[in-house]
């Protein structure tokens, strides 16, 4: 069983590219959300919630544990949850709760995050 040492310059997953622009993301879904129509609160909208706060939430979770191979684990669900949103985010613009302008902003965002994300995950590979 491969681990890596804690000792590394990033002491705290909230210095990591990936999660910082993953809660830029959320906040960006959280805003969408508050303006979908009340009986969505409990469709789309929690939908969309739970896979953005899964993306920083496994990001973290795979920053804290010990071996590589759960952390690559933790990453991929990140990465799941990410693609989740992307796919929500289209389904969201196309019955008009979102306008083409922030679709686009959030799908731009959803890509910076997909970027950072497979880094991680590189980054795990390199440590065999």
């Amino acid at each position: 069983m491969t681990t890596i040492n804690q000792t590394s310059a990033i002491t705290s997953f909230t210095k990591l590219d990936a999660w910082k622009q993953g809660h830029v993301l959320v906040l960006m879904i959280y805003k969408i959300i508050g303006e979908f129509p009340s009986e969505e609160k409990f469709g789309l909208a929690d939908q969309l919630r739970r896979a953005a706060v899964s993306i920083t939430s496994n990001i973290a979770e795979g920053f804290s544990v010990k071996t590589i191979k759960d952390k690559r684990k933790f990453y991929r669900i990140a990465l799941g949850s990410l693609t989740e949103i992307q796919n929500q985010i289209l389904i969201a613009k196309d019955i008009g709760y979102i306008d083409q302008e922030e679709f686009i902003k959030i799908a731009e965002q959803s890509v910076t995050v997909h970027k950072l994300i497979n880094a991680l995950i590189k980054s795990t590979q390199r440590l065999k």
